[in-house]
């Protein structure tokens, strides 16, 4: 089947069979290695993506249902060769450290400051709680979600 969306705000055409999940049409089929797979069963928050500007796993969406929709990853966030302020936030203050999880908890952390662009720390744990990291624990996920906003405004 012909599906047509946009994918990080360029006009894109693709091929993909019946069932396809956007996971594998975004990494295996468009290169954009970004949206990782964790679970695989929408457990974990690895593979968020913006779906119309809302946050979507990835792993649990059909191809099919981002026909005519506008799709954000990990990879539409910089640009002009530069970070976006909630990935350089997440630099800063140790928010990244294995990385596995990281682009799926930025694509949320998008998604909450685009909906609350001043929230409080309980605001960002309760929104990113589907998001799981095992590395950094969560206080520096908030505290880059914090620092963002800041410079956001």
């Amino acid at each position: 089947m012909t599906l047509r969306f946009r994918l990080n705000g360029r006009a894109v055409t693709v091929e993909a069979p019946p069932g396809r999940r956007l996971l594998d049409l975004l990494r295996e089929d468009l290169g954009l290695t970004g949206t990782k797979e964790g679970c695989g069963e929408g457990e974990c928050g690895a593979c968020t993506v913006l779906v119309d500007g809302k946050p979507r796993l990835a792993c649990l969406t059909a191809a099919i249902q981002v026909e005519g929709k506008d799709v954000l990853t990990i990879e539409g966030l910089a640009s002009s060769g530069r970070l976006h302020p909630l990935q350089e936030a997440f630099i800063g203050t140790a928010g990244v450290q294995c990385g596995f999880c990281t682009p799926g908890l930025i694509m949320a952390a998008y998604a909450l400051l685009q909906e609350n662009p001043r929230p409080t720390r309980d605001e960002i744990r309760e929104y990113l709680a589907g998001n799981l990291c095992r590395c950094t624990g969560y206080a520096q996920v908030a505290e880059a979600v914090e620092l963002a906003a800041e410079r956001l405004r």
